[in-house]
């Protein structure tokens, strides 16, 4: 049985995102919950803490911890968030890619700068889906934005550190330098995308999206985003250092992600 409508999948066709309302369920959150807590006891030698020092708050991240942490595992590979993967690129066989912790303490002046993520990863393809949950609430002040149909532009952008908002290399065949806030906010409808628990954010590697810091808010903003690609997605070897490192470990640029480290799920 389908857990999303046609119009939803249609809405994340159009705009590149889709605000997925009760979602994730109440044991979904729990055992979400005891993962994050456990990656950042033990984080991966991949985290990043992107707080200036002396600054306040602090804004951890880290990324591919499933195979060691079973709470991440089995909801990456099982249940709704597979399906919904699915449903949204149109595949019943969805890979999944990886699960990316960002954890914004109280008052963490630290923003999310606007990127696609496209680039930054070593694969290629249109077939693809992040899936943002947060484990707390998300009000406008810090929650997510979207670009709507940014997806679709065609236009891609070098990748920016989110250390110091630089970019990776200066030039690069294909791509381009980030624009400045002036130009990208000509570039389409910017969507504050305020959520609950229990709900969750679709979008598209190539989606323009941002994200402010926490001054000001009381709380801690825990997200989970997993990530998944479909049927027309391959590797590919970028000019820069890809995020999170993935090694070929004899993938080739074209080929298929078949690979242990990106698992099928057969819906």
């Amino acid at each position: 049985m389908a857990l999303l409508t046609p119009d939803v999948v249609e809405t994340y066709k159009k705009d590149g995102f889709v605000v997925l309302k009760n979602v994730i369920s109440a044991e979904m959150l729990s055992k979400l919950a005891s993962g994050v807590e456990a990656n950042m006891v033990s984080p991966s030698p991949w985290s990043n803490d992107y707080t200036p020092e002396g600054s306040g708050g602090r804004f951890f991240d880290d990324y591919v911890s499933w195979a060691r942490i079973p709470e991440f595992r089995s909801l990456a590979l099982s249940g709704a968030l597979p399906q919904i993967a699915g449903e949204l690129m149109g595949t019943h066989s969805p890979r999944f890619f990886h699960e990316h912790v960002l954890v914004k303490e109280p008052d963490t002046v630290t923003i999310t700068p606007w990127h696609h993520d496209d680039p930054y990863y070593g694969v290629e393809g249109l077939d693809n889906v992040s899936i943002w949950v947060p484990l707390d609430p998300a009000p406008a002040s810090v929650a997510l934005r979207c670009m709507r149909g940014s997806h679709v532009i065609p236009r891609r952008f070098i990748p920016n550190r989110f250390v110091d908002d630089s970019p990776y290399v200066a030039a690069a065949a294909g791509f381009e330098l980030f624009p400045t806030l002036e130009e990208l906010e000509a570039l389409g409808e910017i969507v504050v995308c305020d959520v609950i628990p229990g709900d969750a954010i679709a979008f598209h590697y190539r989606t323009l999206h941002s994200a402010p810091g926490t001054t000001g808010h009381p709380h801690r903003r825990r997200v989970v985003s997993f990530r998944y690609v479909g049927d027309d997605v391959r590797w590919i070897t970028r000019p820069w250092k890809t995020s999170p490192p993935f090694e070929p470990n004899g993938l080739n640029d074209g080929d298929v992600l078949d690979d242990e480290r990106f698992p099928v799920i057969a819906l």
